[in-house]
Order: C-alpha cells, then sequence, then structure tokens
C-alpha cells in the first residue's frame, strides 16, 4: 500500500485511516479471492481469538465450513481439546450439524438447546436417528417445559436427500416456503440440516480443509506449564496450526518455547505472539515461527493499555510488522481492534495475511458461552478478557490457593461484560457475510482481485475524528 499524502510522523489505528478507489478492472465482488497469502489453508481472512467465551467446538466447526479459522484457548484440558477437535474433524463441509432428541424429551430440554445453533431446530429422531418431527421455538407457545415434545413437533417432515446439490436444496426450500429442513441419506437416517442462507452460503464460500479433506482448526499453548508437550500433544490430535501465545511476545522466554516447539510440531504451521515492533516480528521470525501474531492493547476486553500505558495503534504496528515479515519471507495476523468491517480490510491493506478477532463474535449463537435471558427478555451471551481475573482464575486452577490468589491481584482485562444478541445478524455466520462483502468490495475499489494485489494497490489517507463520524451511517433522523 501507499499513502495519499506523506507519510505521517505519528502512529494510527484503523479509525484514523481511509482507503480512496483506484481505476479498477474488477467487475464483481464474487471475482475476488480472498485465500489467504499465508499459506495455512484458509479461504477468507479471519481467524477466530483463542478466548475461553468465543472459541469452542461450535464455532470451530461453522467457521471453518465459510473458510476462516478458529483457534482453541491454551487453558482448555487436553482432553477436552482432544473430543472438540475430533468433533469437528468429522464435522459434514456443507451441511450443518443438527440439534436432535428424542420423543420422550421436554419443551425446556427442547428450549435450553435451540439457541446453541443458528439453524433455530430440534430434530426429533427414533431409535434408529431416523427424523420423526420438528420443533422450532415457535412450537412451545402455550405449553409448559415438561411437556413432551413428541406433544408439540411438527409432524409434517419435510426432508433433502443428501445428494442435492446446495443450489437445488435451495430451491427446494423455496418451493416449500420453508427456512430450515433436515437433510437424509439414502436409508432415511439424519445427517445434519440445511437452511436457505446455508445452501446459499455454500456457493459463495468454500470450507477451509486439511490434507484429509477435513475442517481445519487450530489451538494456543502458552508459554508456561510445558507448551513444548502441549505442542506436541495437540499435533498429535491433528490441530492443524500451533499458536504459542502470551500477552508479550518479545521476551526471552517466548522465544526459547518457539525454538522449542517448531522442533516438536515439524512443519505444521506456527503463529507467535503478540508483539507491535519491527524487532519483536524479527526475533520470533528468527525464533523459528511462520506468522507473527501482532497487537498489544486493541481488544474489546483488553485493558491493558489503560492499565499500563502499553501498547500500539493498531494500524501501524501492522504496517510496520507486516513489513518487517514480507522481508524474512513470512507473515503476520493482525490481532485485534476490529470493531467493524473496514477494520478487517484496512488491516489487510496494512499487510496482515489474516485478520484475528474475538469479542465482534461474543454475541452470536455458536460462541463458546451460554446463552442468557435478561429482564427484558432479551437473549445474551457474557464474555471476558484472556488477562482478566476470571481467567486467571481458570488458567491457574490446578495451583495453590496462595499462588492463585496472587496471580489474580495482576489482571489487564474485563472479566464479565454482556454481549447482546443482534436480532438481524444473531449468527456468526450473518458477521462473517458482512465482513467478507465489505473486504470483497474493499478489494473492487482498489482494483485487485487477491489479498496480495489489495496489499500493493491500496492507497491510505489519514483522517480527523470528524471525517470518521462522517462515514458512518445516521439510522434516526437530524
Amino acid at each position: 500500500m501507499r499513502f495519499l499524502n506523506e507519510s505521517p510522523t505519528f502512529d494510527l489505528t484503523y479509525s484514523d485511516v481511509f482507503m480512496v478507489p483506484s481505476l479498477s478492472a474488477v467487475t464483481s465482488r464474487l471475482k475476488v479471492d480472498l485465500t489467504t497469502p499465508d499459506n495455512i489453508g484458509t479461504k477468507i481472512p479471519l481467524i477466530v481469538s483463542n478466548m475461553t467465551a468465543i472459541a469452542g467446538r461450535r464455532m470451530a466447526e461453522t467457521v471453518a465450513r465459510r473458510g476462516g479459522l478458529v483457534v482453541l484457548p491454551q487453558d482448555i484440558p487436553l482432553d477436552i481439546v482432544e473430543n472438540v477437535v475430533s468433533f469437528v474433524k468429522s464435522r459434514h463441509k456443507v451441511i450443518d450439524t443438527p440439534i436432535t432428541m428424542r420423543m420422550n424429551g421436554t419443551v425446556g430440554e427442547a428450549l435450553s438447546l435451540i439457541h446453541k445453533r443458528s439453524h433455530g431446530a430440534v430434530i426429533v429422531v427414533d431409535d434408529d436417528e431416523r427424523p420423526t418431527g420438528i420443533f422450532t421455538e415457535h412450537d412451545a407457545v402455550g405449553f409448559d417445559r415438561f411437556t413432551q415434545i413428541r406433544n408439540v413437533m411438527s409432524r409434517e417432515m419435510f426432508t433433502l436427500d443428501e445428494s442435492l446439490a446446495p443450489e437445488q436444496m435451495f430451491e427446494r426450500l423455496t418451493e416449500a416456503r420453508l427456512s430450515v429442513a433436515p437433510v437424509i441419506d439414502s436409508q432415511g437416517r439424519l445427517i445434519g440440516v440445511m437452511t436457505r442462507n446455508g445452501a446459499l452460503r455454500s456457493t459463495i464460500y468454500e470450507p477451509a480443509i486439511d490434507h484429509n479433506g477435513c475442517l481445519m482448526i487450530a489451538a494456543a499453548v502458552g508459554v508456561n506449564a510445558d507448551p513444548t508437550l502441549r505442542a506436541k500433544q495437540l499435533t498429535t490430535m491433528g490441530v492443524d496450526v500451533i499458536v504459542v501465545d502470551t500477552a508479550h511476545g518479545h521476551q526471552v522466554r517466548m522465544l526459547n518455547v518457539i525454538e522449542e516447539v517448531r522442533q516438536v510440531i515439524g512443519k505444521v504451521p506456527l503463529v507467535a505472539g503478540n508483539v507491535v515492533t519491527v524487532e519483536g516480528t524479527r526475533d520470533i521470525i528468527n525464533a523459528g515461527a511462520d506468522i507473527v501474531k501482532v497487537g498489544v492493547g486493541p481488544g474489546a476486553m483488553c485493558t491493558t493499555r489503560m492499565m499500563t500505558g502499553v501498547g500500539r495503534p493498531q494500524f501501524s504496528a501492522v504496517l510496520d510488522c507486516s513489513q518487517a515479515a514480507t522481508e524474512l519471507g513470512k507473515h503476520i495476523w493482525a490481532d485485534g481492534g476490529v470493531r467493524y468491517p473496514r477494520d478487517v480490510a484496512l488491516g489487510l491493506a496494512a499487510g496482515a495475511a489474516n485478520v484475528m478477532f474475538g469479542s465482534l463474535l461474543a454475541g452470536t449463537y455458536e460462541s463458546a458461552a451460554d446463552a442468557l435471558r435478561d429482564t427484558n427478555g432479551r437473549l445474551y451471551k457474557e464474555s471476558f478478557g484472556m488477562a482478566s481475573n476470571r481467567a486467571v482464575r481458570n488458567r491457574t486452577r490446578s495451583e495453590s490457593a496462595f499462588e492463585r490468589a496472587r496471580k489474580e491481584l495482576f489482571e489487564e482485562g474485563i472479566s464479565s461484560s454482556r454481549m447482546y444478541l443482534d436480532v438481524q445478524r444473531p449468527s456468526v455466520e450473518d458477521i462473517i457475510d458482512q465482513i467478507i462483502s465489505g473486504v470483497r468490495s474493499s478489494c473492487t475499489y482498489a482494483g485487485a482481485s487477491t489479498i496480495p494485489e489489495f496489499q500493493q494497490r491500496a492507497v491510505i489517507g489519514i483522517q480527523s475524528a470528524s471525517g470518521y463520524d462522517e462515514g458512518r451511517a445516521q439510522d434516526t433522523s437530524w
């Protein structure tokens, strides 16, 4: 990229900059290829942060199906990680995983499960896994929570055969005026569910898959508690990308861990961070990392800058670190600071191969936290930062009470935050649509059909706070 005017002498956030249009020969957003240049296998430049309240198996499955990648947190026990990895690897690349129940289940049980998936349906199955009915939240109206689901479910079963192409599934659902339907195999057994939007998305997105054709997943390790052993075990489980993660990545301990982990994971892609300087980027790459994670303090749940004064405006950090990585033939991920789709586009323009964020996805059906309701009946989920008191308690649960109490005194994150589900965009797929649509459009404005072309052609200007405010939509009258 280049600056529209002179390069500034001060650092910039995403809000400080804008992109101007260039002469373009790209005639359609759909002609833009968003395969990421870091060669890890992602088809869209979207990485979900390793945050406990966000990154779980539902999120990992859904995001990988649309071409992105989820990083599992470092504080999840290995046996649970193994279950999650096995689950994600076994998921269908096109058809969504169903929520299933037996006919003797209750309405209350169904309602407790229904918000764990965006398709909003529970498929009632018999002992042979054949669908016998379908339940939606609307079916519960007028019935108490102890009513058996057999008495409220719809028995008018409309099913789709797994052999149908996504376009055909969309047409069948449209003709039947349905938004969701079970998908069955040749023996009538349930495979999953398909929605109209899901069928459409399957024609637009390409899944992120490994060499075996299974959905991809990443996992993080810290710099303490034998990270080398954990990294080796994660690789054995089939984790596709290892992320060595700590708040202050430019430290001797981190460089030593990178060297040790590199030796035990072989050719598995290794990501490490976080840093915000050229020196930190070079040192982490020279230690053995393939990708450097860039960002200190821009996250929505992070209080590092207010607590310590340490950090750096994200756009400038990404710009400098990406240039340093490119010189060494490597790549960076821009981690944090994303509030709008524009921020993802600007992170890519500054040189990131992928953009990483978490809090933007906390209030979705697929995030790991449980759905709750406030006093007004609105759905929300609780989120928290990974350097918060709450996260420290989770991470140190195996230590003595004294050691845990000492560590809990030091926190740099929000321990509890309500993230409300947007009625219009309650699913992570809705947010992916919004982001990727914006990024594709940014590429057409720059005249770029790939991310590397976008990074070469983007022209960036600097704006005042009022300039940024001018670009925001006005949803009410003046």
